[in-house]
């Protein structure tokens, strides 16, 4: 058993584009779990870089703020409350679009790990 707090997490990932990747629970973080769960705070104006999984599917869930979301190439918004799957292969980026902090949890299945994250230029 593991109880997961992202303010216990001491060294997010900041990727270059702004997103602070809180991972909680998954194998990047030395679990044996077959999935795993972030919690992601994309400030005002940031994004996250166009990217895919080849392995890895994902669910967003968005907690607070506005998301703009692309994926392959279809735009869509997200509000809280709201959720949106990810498959394999899907190219995706959401974007903070409101005057907020963009808060969501990323769940993932099989857990991720960084190198199935393929950026799209």
């Amino acid at each position: 058993m593991k109880v997961a707090d992202p303010s216990l997490v001491t060294d997010p990932l900041v990727t270059p584009s702004g997103e602070i990747i809180a991972e909680m629970i998954g194998k990047a973080v030395g679990d044996k779990a077959n999935h795993s769960l972030a919690r992601i705070v994309i400030p005002t104006g940031k994004s996250s870089n166009l990217h895919y999984h080849k392995v890895t599917e994902e669910t967003y869930f968005v907690l607070k703020g506005e998301a703009g979301m692309l994926v392959n190439g279809k735009e869509f918004q997200l509000i809280p409350g709201q959720a949106c799957y990810l498959a394999p292969g899907d190219v995706h980026q959401i974007r903070n679009e409101g005057e907020a902090d963009l808060v969501f949890l990323a769940f993932c299945a099989p857990a991720w790990v960084p190198d199935d994250s393929f950026e799209v230029d």
